[in-house]
């Protein structure tokens, strides 16, 4: 199926804004900053710390998310005005006004469903960017392709033919190895730390896959827009943090500023103490507004997979990114490239691909024939698109032969043989 421009815009806009996101977050938590001020046998003090808190970035996720919300207001306002110049046109010249088209109402509590799974899933791999570089957490979420194929083959009926399941096989092998190159490079605790950061990662996923088949039920068999979900999701995430979870994690026992699990109070103070800091958070802010919109977007006008084919390919964008920013830029950020292990996580990074290409049919293996790109995956039926039926495809057709018939007769009586 050739892409239109549109889609090919839509896909560059997400692996863009989609790399900025990995690489300022991970950034916020390789920033070291005062926080909130606590008393000790000394005095008061703020011991400076780096900012560990994947709670309050969720928090910031959803802030950026509801902002589509604005586009929605936008572009509803935009359409009643043109449907109000198309209403003046009709009774100018006397024809029928058009019939204005049926909007869902903002409010969907049906949103909430992806909502509770993005909260979720988007906290689980937060916790687990804290143990892994962002090279390894950004290929880990490639789990999300075997996952959401699993899920689409369960709950969306998409059937999965062998080239599929060979192509997720692929895949859990390059996230095996990408695992191990992780855990080895990390001596002693650091390495059980890391294992535990994967295991985060890998869960976060599974309840990531499960959001973006929901989210692909609702785009297409209710025609939300991308902005309402987006947005709605955002708004709902807001508040959802904002009076339950955050304050949760503060009463919480804890590692944290005061004994908390996670403290919200000493994130916001970190940020008001370091300029770079503050500076990621707004970078990571809009970028998710932007990221999430594409990849709803990408998600109604094509599939859930390609939406999972892209966050693979910005894996290398993340991977290059984080190296040239600790080599040229600055060594407190970015990282190293592993002498002892990084060939072996090479090698998971290409297995990783192999298998997104497999699963996508984007590659051909000559020595297995039920690789062939001539049987192409049978795609979920959109509500969208409906399919056609026959009979009503005949009565449409009678009913245009019908109202053309007065029209043949007259051009055929003004005929004028020779």
């Amino acid at each position: 199926m050739a892409l239109t421009c549109k889609q090919v815009l839509l896909m560059i806009g997400m692996l863009v804004t989609g790399s900025i996101n990995t690489l300022t977050k991970k950034a916020q938590l390789q920033c070291v900053s005062e926080g909130y001020s606590y008393k000790n046998d000394n005095g008061t003090s703020a011991i400076p710390h780096k900012f560990d808190h994947p709670w309050f970035q969720t928090w910031l996720m959803f802030i950026g998310e509801s902002t589509c919300l604005i586009g929605l207001f936008v572009m509803r306002r935009r359409e009643r005005k043109e449907r109000e110049k198309a209403i003046a046109w009709s009774a100018k010249v006397g024809h029928q006004p058009p019939e204005a088209p049926e909007s869902p109402r903002v409010f969907q509590w049906i949103l909430l469903i992806p909502t509770c799974c993005d909260l979720l899933g988007t906290s689980l791999a937060g916790i687990g960017l804290i143990y892994v570089d962002a090279s390894v957490w950004q290929m880990l979420r490639g789990a999300i392709i075997v996952f959401a194929g699993i899920l689409s083959r369960v709950f969306l009926k998409r059937k999965l033919k062998a080239i599929h399941w060979l192509g997720m096989f692929v895949t859990m092998i390059g996230l095996v190895l990408v695992g191990c190159s992780s855990v080895f490079k990390n001596k002693n605790s650091q390495g059980s730390k890391a294992a535990l950061g994967i295991a985060l990662i890998l869960a976060g996923q599974l309840v990531s896959a499960s959001q973006m088949v929901l989210e692909e039920l609702f785009l297409k068999k209710r025609n939300f827009p991308p902005l309402q979900v987006v947005g709605m999701e955002g708004a709902y995430g807001t508040l959802l943090m904002t009076f339950v979870v955050l304050p949760a994690m503060y009463f919480v026992p804890g590692d944290d500023a005061h004994g908390s699990y996670e403290n919200s109070l000493d994130a916001l103070v970190q940020m008001g103490n370091n300029v770079e800091l503050l500076v990621m958070c707004l970078l990571y802010l809009i970028s998710i507004a932007f990221y999430n919109f594409f990849g709803l977007a990408i998600t109604r006008s094509l599939t859930a997979v390609h939406r999972t084919l892209i966050d693979a390919c910005r894996t290398i964008i993340v991977w290059l990114a984080a190296l040239f920013i600790y080599y040229v830029v600055d060594k407190s950020f970015g990282e190293p490239f592993d002498s002892n292990y990084g060939l072996l996580q090479i090698d998971g990074f290409a297995f990783l691909l192999i298998g997104t290409a497999l699963y996508n049919q984007l590659m051909v293996v000559p020595c297995m024939p039920w690789c062939s790109r001539d049987q192409e995956m049978e795609e979920f039926p959109s509500p969208v698109t409906p399919q056609v039926n026959v009979a009503d495809y005949e009565e449409s057709y009678n009913s245009i032969s019908d109202e053309s018939d007065p029209l043949l007769r007259a051009r055929d009586s003004n005929i004028v043989y020779s």
